[in-house]
């Protein structure tokens, strides 16, 4: 017998993690998994992506300017995406971002509504998207999941300005996602309900991020020697300075800074006062093509993070068949299962400049690296949120005081 299609699902994404024509590289997980979800038969899904400002003269400041000049709505990769604006007060650790984010939504949901009449809600980052998704979704009657990713537990969960938020969000909402088994623990540690967890793996693009040549990568960025590629954003929870620190013990070897943020310049700072500033590249926030050459003609990618859920940069660097050396964070474990495709290691320049160099030296089969990173796709993602956004829509129309 033919297998049945799936009953229709309207889903409306709620992330203010997601890219913009201002922040392109922003939140490009989000986006990825809302692409797959759109694929899926009978699934509709829209974005709303909002975006905070601050009270003028701050939003003048160019970095503001720039998101106040992106239009409300507007096609973005097949993905209808709304970019209403909230009030954000700087220097406020984000306390009045929910109730904001609330206030000015509602009046766009209520009009998105009339023509999508979505069947759940789904936060992608638990704040301050998550306490806002529980304030609209009781206004629109509708199911609710949060999903954490890795800061928005270690860092907001613990602040309190908004760990009070998070854990109503959470004790409210009709399903939690986690990004890793390791990460749903931490959740359960922050007095979160354990039982309404559900474990959601992120995904890779195996057509951008796959095993390449690497001489040709190599050649292609002039690379000549033995290259370490840190891939991330340039902020402290990354710890890049420890492969810095590493460096100086790794003769020859260059180390290339794939990535943008605020730590940009502390960290060039740090390689010229250990006489390595020679050997170190910083390339910006890339496309992911260009990540993937990178990796590419990578012999190893290394990042020593304070805290992760389960980074992407882990299986991209995987997928493309480099080995990893990471400091065992979140679902770390989770991911390297095989110890010769890397490394988890303290957070010390010796430990990262040890095993930087036994890979090296040793480097493992790019085959053996791939492997690991193919048991997470953007389809496996995909098809995963769709049951349990599904799930929740069933359980809200099952019950008779829903309807």
């Amino acid at each position: 017998m033919p297998s049945r299609s799936p009953a229709p699902l309207r889903v409306l994404t709620l992330s203010t993690l997601f890219p913009n024509a201002a922040q392109p590289y922003l939140g490009g997980f989000v986006q990825r998994q809302c692409e797959a979800l759109a694929r899926l038969p009978n699934t509709q899904i829209q974005v709303v992506a909002p975006l905070g400002l601050p009270p003028w003269p701050l939003s003048r400041i160019p970095r503001y300017r720039s998101l106040a000049d992106l239009p409300p709505a507007e096609n973005w990769v097949g993905l209808s995406v709304w970019r209403p604006s909230f009030r954000h007060w700087p220097a406020s650790d984000g306390r009045w971002d929910a109730a904001a984010i609330t206030r000015a939504l509602i009046p766009l949901l209520t009009d998105i509504r009339r023509n999508f009449r979505f069947d759940v809600l789904d936060a992608q980052y638990f704040f301050p998207d998550g306490p806002a998704a529980i304030a609209l979704a009781r206004h629109f009657n509708v199911p609710v999941s949060i999903k954490a990713r890795g800061a928005d537990i270690h860092y907001w969960g613990r602040r309190r300005a908004s760990a009070r938020q998070i854990k109503a969000a959470a004790d409210a909402a009709d399903g939690l996602l986690a990004a890793s088994a390791a990460l749903k623990d931490d959740m359960s540690r922050l007095g979160l309900p354990d039982d309404q967890i559900a474990v959601h793996y992120t995904g890779v693009d195996m057509d951008v991020f796959k095993p390449s040549l690497r001489q040709q990568a190599r050649a292609a960025l002039g690379i000549t020697a033995p290259l370490i590629v840190s891939l991330g954003a340039l902020i402290p929870r990354k710890r890049q300075h420890l492969v810095i620190e590493a460096l100086p013990h790794i003769p020859r070897a260059q180390l290339a800074l794939v990535g943008d943020g605020p730590d940009k310049a502390r960290l060039q700072a740090k390689a010229r006062q250990l006489g390595v500033s020679a050997r170190l590249i910083c390339t910006g926030a890339l496309p992911p093509p260009d990540i993937a050459l990178w990796l590419a003609a990578a012999d190893v990618m290394a990042l020593p993070s304070a805290s992760e859920g389960l980074a992407n940069a882990w299986l991209e660097a995987l997928a493309c068949g480099t080995p990893i050396v990471i400091t065992d964070v979140g679902g770390a474990r989770e991911v390297l299962t095989d110890p010769r495709a890397g490394r988890l290691v303290e957070p010390t320049p010796d430990a990262l400049a040890r095993a930087l160099q036994d890979i090296l030296l040793r480097p493992p089969s790019p085959d053996i690296c791939h492997a690991l990173a193919t048991r997470f796709t953007w389809a496996k993602n995909a098809q995963a949120l769709r049951d349990h956004l599904s799930a929740l829509a069933g359980e809200r129309f099952a019950d008779p005081l829903c309807t």
